[in-house]
């Protein structure tokens, strides 16, 4: 940053890993550089005072015309993944706080999930894939090498949610 300039805010992105019998709910988005696979989630809108859990809730209504509401239990905040990166096309460096929260779905659940992206008008397709093959792909957030950890419940976590490698312009590209 140079002199004289001011950073802007780092928004909060919610993501949800949704798990049922071993598979993960992506958002497949063909982009301009290739495939992208996102974790389904939005943006804190601060400016209306929204808490995570409610932008959550909120972000996986408008996508996948999922209620977190009706789950037997609430996702917990397992990871946060901070990003600094260049965005083709952007002189300012694109930054995000990503607070991934795993979210196991009973079968009736999944069978409601929307089978396209509800809230984009290119209506990306909603896959269900193995965790193994999930964690191969391009990502969104970068969250690829800790996926099995995310579809594992973990009776023994302590101390709050692991803090992840930071997603830069050396470690991740945009697609």
């Amino acid at each position: 940053m140079t002199a004289g300039t001011v950073a802007r805010p780092v928004r909060v992105r919610v993501c949800a890993v949704l798990v049922h019998d071993g598979r993960v709910c992506l958002i497949h988005r063909q982009r301009a550089a290739g495939l992208q696979h996102s974790l389904p989630g939005g943006v804190v809108e601060n400016e209306d005072g929204e808490e995570p859990a409610e932008a959550l809730r909120r972000e996986l209504l408008e996508e996948l015309g999922l209620d977190l509401a009706v789950l037997p239990a609430p996702p917990v905040l397992r990871f946060v993944q901070d990003q600094e990166t260049e965005r083709p096309g952007e002189v300012e460096p694109f930054r995000r706080r990503h607070l991934v929260l795993p979210a196991h779905l009973p079968a009736h659940l999944v069978q409601a999930v929307a089978a396209v992206e509800q809230d984009d008008p290119g209506q990306a397709p909603v896959v269900w894939l193995p965790v193994a093959d999930a964690a191969a792909l391009d990502l969104y957030p970068d969250v690829g090498a800790v996926l099995g950890q995310a579809v594992r419940p973990d009776p023994t976590a302590t101390g709050g949610p692991l803090l992840l490698p930071a997603m830069t312009g050396a470690s991740y590209q945009w697609r």
